[in-house]
């Protein structure tokens, strides 16, 4: 039996007297997307920087394909696979796509002490992955700014995978994006599955996650509500976990009741 990328074993954190996470279990597959949901609150950020070396966990442990990880800095993650895209993405809108792509791992030329960043071929790198999930850059040099939300997304997930991520974590990657900008992005997370890396896709929203998930666990006050893999629960089910129940339910029902008095 292959062992999974990344299991997670009750993992729980406390800030103090505030318990973030409660005893949190899940388990990635290569070639898996796995959507971790839950509302505001409900620990998911806290797992992430958890995962990707920015918190330590009070207790629990993390495997990494059957072995025990411990990281103490978001570098160590990066290095050991753990590739996560944030929110903001962490990007200069100022610089150029080849800057930010190669931030942090430039690519140099020339003998020390006269090294200094190899442009060209940096060009010619970034044009080639953003050009493989089917974004076409005809100037590389180009600000970072003047691309959509949805370009912005595709290129910090080209950037994780070619730096030889084995585990992808998406940080709400749909929330700030229109219709056609989503789209793109549920369809390169579907790519980077076809490659076989893992993914956890971080979202609020049931319907991005029923279209590219293969499994779903919903977070409630730092404790895992459930995990489902499709096919096993339906969409309303997993909002009305996500929800409390039937808060929604119990909710219409109210003001339903109000108005029909009127």
């Amino acid at each position: 039996m292959v062992d999974p990328l990344i299991d997670v074993q009750n993992i729980t954190k406390h800030f103090g007297s505030v318990i973030a996470l409660g005893g949190v279990s899940i388990q990635v597959k290569s070639g898996e997307v796995h959507c971790l949901l839950g509302d505001n609150g409900a620990g998911k950020s806290t797992l992430i920087k958890t995962l990707a070396g920015v918190h330590k966990p009070t207790s629990g442990e993390i495997l990494m394909e059957g072995q025990p990880v411990y990281f103490n800095s978001p570098r160590e993650a990066l290095d050991a696979g753990i590739a996560t895209v944030y929110q903001d993405l962490a990007m200069i809108p100022l610089m150029s796509i080849t800057r930010n792509f190669f931030m942090g791992r430039e690519i140099q030329k020339g003998i020390w002490p006269f090294k200094s960043f190899d442009t060209h071929k940096a060009d010619q790198i970034a044009r080639e992955e953003m050009k493989k999930i089917g974004i076409d850059v005809r100037e590389p040099d180009q600000a970072t700014g003047t691309l959509s939300g949805g370009e912005r997304q595709s290129l910090a997930i080209a950037r994780a995978v070619y730096f030889g991520a084995k585990l992808l974590i998406l940080d709400e990657p749909t929330s700030a994006l229109g219709v056609a900008q989503t789209t793109m992005v549920l369809k390169y997370t579907h790519m980077v599955r076809q490659k076989g890396l893992g993914v956890i896709f971080i979202t609020h929203n049931v319907r991005h996650a029923m279209a590219v998930g293969d499994k779903f666990t919903v977070l409630n006050r730092g404790k895992t509500l459930g995990t489902y893999a499709k096919g096993e629960i339906v969409m309303d089910e997993l909002q009305n976990m996500m929800a409390g129940g039937k808060t929604l339910e119990d909710l219409s029902k109210e003001l339903g009741d109000e108005i029909a008095t009127v």
